[in-house]
This record gives structure tokens, sequence and C-alpha cells, in this order.
């Protein structure tokens, strides 16, 4: 039977490069790209063989029954209200949402737990739609104790992100959430920046977000100390002369089995920018959830990047489309 998705901000630079990546990986997938306006839709849509809908976030009930079921929604746009939840719950369908932070996750884990999901709800609001986090798990797999970790992003204003994603990133400020000796703390973002260094004599300033990776990464290591970062400056692409690229950090401070103390430091850096790497954890996301990466489609529930696809296939999926992967660590 031929799977049905709807991207509901499918017109869009993510929405959009994810509709083309699935097109590749399974040409006689049923393909819906939502958005306000038809018009924008028409031509991304001929260029991949999939349809259009006129769709308002705000009150997609009219519109959601007249398509009527889908196997998969991904919600590459901001869902205020979980209406695309919802409706996902309400019709056994699988749903990726890929823009919530910490404080608006609760509502949409109360409804899954009210009615559980027949299949995945991915809560993918962490940073890239959770490449960096699913990045981490190898690196973290060798330490029997980790003591803390520091996830950051660099955005470089040169990086051509959709209207959306550009406003988000010139929001992003306020409150955060850390992990600070063992305790959770909300902070003043403005207030607790720090130095990140991508390179040699190359860093930026940076100051914490409440992204999905902190809670994520807390669960995964049990490190009394976290933190997620993110802010503006060069990018690595930009520096070597050619177009912005979107770089992240972790970084791991902990004991290594051996019983040596050590510090791990991972690069990933997306030559093609913001927009493409969150395309790419969307990707990998509901490749599982289809069953397009060749495994038994996935149980129903609640469930995360991390917990939902397996950290080293999407890895070399990553790898597989330009993603930069560098690790280093300092034993001692």
């Amino acid at each position: 039977m031929v799977q049905r998705v709807l991207i509901a901000g499918g017109y869009g630079v993510v929405g959009g490069t994810v509709a083309r990546y699935l097109r590749q990986a399974a040409p006689d997938l049923d393909i819906i790209l939502a958005g306000r306006s038809l018009e924008a839709g028409a031509a991304p849509a001929r260029e991949i063989g999939a349809t259009t809908l006129q769709l308002d976030v705000a009150d997609p009930a009219a519109a959601l029954a007249e398509l009527g079921p889908v196997d998969l929604i991904v919600a590459a746009l901001q869902d205020r209200g979980d209406a695309l939840i919802h409706a996902a719950l309400a019709q056994g369908a699988a749903h990726i949402g890929i823009t919530k932070v910490v404080e608006e996750t609760g509502p949409a884990v109360f409804a899954a737990l009210h009615a559980p999901p027949r299949r995945p709800v991915v809560l993918a609001g962490h940073w890239a739609a959770g490449v960096l986090m699913l990045t981490a798990r190898p690196a973290i797999a060798d330490f029997a104790r980790v003591d803390a970790v520091a996830m950051a992003a660099l955005y470089d204003a040169a990086d051509s992100v959709g209207p959306m994603s550009a406003a988000d990133a010139a929001s992003f400020s306020g409150r955060a959430l850390l992990r600070r000796a063992g305790q959770w703390a909300w902070v003043d973002g403005g207030d607790h920046g720090r130095a990140l260094r991508l390179a040699e004599g190359h860093e930026a300033t940076v100051q914490p977000l409440a992204t999905l990776d902190v809670p994520s990464l807390a669960a995964v290591t049990g490190a009394p100390d976290i933190r997620f970062d993110f802010g503006e400056g060069d990018s690595i692409g930009t520096r070597a002369g050619g177009r912005a690229s979107h770089d992240g950090v972790i970084e791991i401070a902990g004991t290594l089995r051996s019983g040596q103390p050590a510090r791990r430091r991972v690069l990933v850096s997306d030559p093609k920018g913001v927009g493409h790497m969150t395309a790419l954890g969307a990707l990998v996301a509901a490749e599982r959830v289809l069953g397009l990466d060749g495994l038994p489609l996935p149980a129903g529930g609640l469930t995360l990047p991390e917990t939902l696809v397996e950290p080293e296939r999407a890895i070399a999926r990553f790898e597989q489309f330009g993603v930069r992967i560098t690790t280093d660590t300092d034993a001692s």
C-alpha cells in the first residue's frame, strides 16, 4: 500500500528539502505539500511530483477532513495549538514536530498520554531536529561517567534560511534551561553567555537556550552539568571563503570506560546551512517512521529522535548528504 505524507510548511526551506529527499528515497510515496498559499507550493510540487493542500494551521480541520487519512504528518512550522498533533492522534497517523522547545511540549505529552498514539509521535524540537543529539550518542557511549556536556550551535547571518527560520533565530533569547550541579535551573540566557571555540583563533559568543537537547542529554548521560548554547557569527564555510555553513559543537567531559579522565569534542558542520541540517534531522525520523530504512515499522507511542532512530544509521545518512563530523579526544 502506498503511504501518504503531509508536510505542513512543505513550501519552505526545511519542509521542501524533506520532501525532495523523501521523494528520492521513495519514488512511489504520496507526498502532500501544505501551506497557506497554493500558488507558492505549485512549483515545488511539480518538481517532485507532489500535490498541494491549502492549510491554515490555526484552523486545519476542514482541510484535513477533505484530504483524508495520511500515514505521517511532518510539522515543519509552528503549531502553537498542537492542531496537527491532535489530528494525527485522532486518525492514528504518525507525527514529527521540529519546533517546540522544552516549555512548549507539556500539552502534547499530556495529549499523548491520554490518547496513546497508534504510530510514533516524535518530539523533535532539538536543535536541527535532533542532528546534534543523534551525533552525540556514539561519542558519549565510550564514557563510563559523564560529568558535563556542553552543546552549541553557531548561526551565520549569511545562511540562506527561510523567513520563519530567520525570525526564530533573531528571537532566540530569554529563558534558558540549564542543569547545574545536578539541579535544574531556569535562567536568563543573556546573563549566562560563554565563548565558543570552533577552531584555533575562531571564537564566538553564545548563550543558553531551552532546546530539547538539554533534558535529552540529562536522560542519556546523568551528567550534573549540561547546557545548550546558541550564537551568531561567521561560520567555518564563510571563513573559508565559501558558502555559509551551519556549525555545531558537542563537548563531553568525564571518565572513559578505560578509567581515564577525558574530554571529547565533536564538530558537526553542514556546508549547506541550518535549514539543510534541520531537514536531515526530520528526514531520518521520517524514514524510520515509514520504514524506508529497510527496518520493520516502529511501534506507536511518544518518542524522541534519539529513541526512535539508531544513531549510527543516522550519522551515516547525514554524511551521505555532506555533513562533516570530526571527533577529537584528549585523554590523560
